[in-house]
């Protein structure tokens, strides 16, 4: 893509969800870090089911360690992994209220020492809640940087590199949402829907479907 082609790209995304948000459901910063370390291999929706009860009665590292691991482990048994889940949670809840005053560290470098937090937990606690310019690439970023051009890379690290290179203002603060959200709904896995697509024109995937399938037909695994 080019510089002018990337602007238009986003702009379009912009237009259409102007202010969009993380899916995941959370009261401050430290149920956010928490609630992000519990999606990993695990849909928002399952975490959000599983968390409801759970944040009605912590929402600090302190009520979090009261609680304790067993009773972790009832609220989140429904989340794959939830025995390791539950130790790095009740391991980076200690760390909080030890070194940190039971506060949310705002810097990357400090976050990815909390156990169970790598870069991508990281980036999403300082996009969402500290609202800095960071871009958490995961699965469908991944997917949609490389299917569309915009930011091609075979690790998620490459892809970070790419998009921190190439996205303009002022679209940075929203553009990993942006780019989630058109990964899990439009530019899907199995089949990318095209046909509704609104920068399909921008994309430079060959394999576009550009017609939506009958039901019951065969569809072809996008890469």
């Amino acid at each position: 893509m080019t510089k002018d082609q990337i602007f238009e790209f986003f702009r379009r995304l912009a237009e259409d969800n102007p202010e969009p948000e993380t899916e995941l459901e959370y009261g401050n910063a430290y149920q956010l870090v928490v609630a992000v370390a519990l999606s990993a291999q695990a849909t928002d929706v399952g975490v959000n089911k599983a968390t409801r009860a759970l944040f009605q009665e912590v929402t600090t590292p302190q009520q979090m360690l009261e609680l304790g691991e067993d009773g972790l482990k009832e609220h989140i048994k429904t989340i794959g992994l939830f025995n390791s889940k539950a130790k790095n949670v009740i391991a980076l809840s200690q760390l909080l209220v030890d070194d940190y005053g039971g506060e949310v560290p705002d810097s990357r470098e400090e976050l990815v020492k909390l156990p169970g937090v790598g870069r991508k937990t990281a980036n999403v606690v300082l996009n969402c809640w500290f609202k800095q310019e960071t871009f958490a690439v995961d699965t469908h970023i991944l997917r949609v940087g490389n299917r569309t051009g915009l930011a091609k890379g075979k690790t998620p690290e490459q892809v970070e590199a790419k998009l921190e290179k190439r996205v303009p203002q002022p679209f940075r603060l929203h553009a990993h949402h942006w780019l989630i959200l058109h990964g899990r709904y439009v530019c899907k896995a199995r089949t990318p829907e095209c046909w509704r697509c609104k920068v399909a024109d921008l994309c430079s995937y060959r394999k576009k479907v550009l017609e939506k399938p009958r039901r019951g037909a065969k569809t072809t695994k996008g890469a």
